[in-house]
């Protein structure tokens, strides 16, 4: 299902609600991307709201594609769904475990980024949560057993948190960053989409100013957007869809969209 995923935004790249390919093309390689997570496609014994956002999050994994040489570690930063708390969140675990077998957590990461305010080792954030989880089948397919991952939970957090955390594991060529979003929830097709083309339209400005109605990571979001002013990142829309694209019922969706973050020039 992933490889159709990843398959299927290499054929529509450009199409579909993406932005224009740019005159100019991109480096060869994100620096980070915010990738959907609300299921790859329906399950009809079960329920999970909105669901169908599989080929949305490979067109995220599909621009990372384009260079994996050199990727040794990914930080995952997502939300809490379940439990509420302050700050970011670690899990204890020493590795995460899919149907595809085992991904290791980055132990060197974990420790710098536990010096970080706010950060801290929590179990319970992790423990029913699919934010980060969805994310790991597609690194797998890509990169096999050659990375190691950072999972944090975001909580009550502000954005300059978000960013201090994540420059004490910035690094270089070697790390990804993937923050786990979904957009607007449960509004009508139409609605959706006006509500989640004025947030790509933040994303793309950098404005780290999203909140909960709009995505569900805001707080992730806006802590990368912060960063990326900082270290003048520019951003691309890759899809922008919702549920209502990808199964039938237009009456309450949930929106999702791909974006990619560059460190070179990037022409919208």
């Amino acid at each position: 299902m992933v490889e159709a995923c990843l398959a299927q935004a290499r054929q529509a790249r450009g199409t579909r609600g993406a932005a224009p390919r740019p005159e100019t093309p991109p480096p060869s390689r994100p620096k980070a991307v915010i990738a959907p997570h609300a299921g790859y496609a329906k399950a009809p014994d079960i329920w999970c709201p909105g669901l169908f956002s599989g080929p949305i999050a490979g067109s995220a994994y599909g621009a990372v594609s384009d260079g994996l040489e050199g990727i040794e570690r990914v930080v995952l930063l997502g939300p809490s769904h379940f439990v509420p708390f302050t700050g970011l969140a670690l899990p204890r675990a020493e590795a995460f475990q899919t149907p595809l077998g085992l991904v290791p957590v980055d132990a060197e990461a974990r420790r710098a980024i536990l010096r970080a305010a706010q950060v801290v080792t929590a179990d319970a954030p992790h423990a029913r949560e699919h934010s980060l989880e969805v994310q790991l089948p597609f690194l797998q397919v890509l990169l096999g057993d050659e990375v190691s991952v950072l999972p944090i939970v975001s909580g009550d957090a502000t954005a300059p948190q978000v960013t201090a955390a994540l420059e004490r594991v910035w690094g270089g060529d070697e790390t990804l960053i993937i923050i786990s979003s979904d957009l607007s929830h449960y509004l009508d097709y139409a609605r959706a989409r006006a509500v989640d083309a004025a947030t790509a339209q933040s994303i793309l400005a950098c404005a780290a100013e999203l909140d909960a109605d709009q995505a569900c990571g805001h707080v992730a979001i806006n802590g990368l957007l912060c960063a990326a002013r900082q270290r003048h990142l520019n951003v691309r829309l890759l899809d922008l869809r919702n549920s209502g694209d990808t199964q039938p019922d237009r009456s309450r969706v949930v929106g999702y969209g791909a974006f990619a973050l560059y460190e070179g020039p990037v022409r919208q």
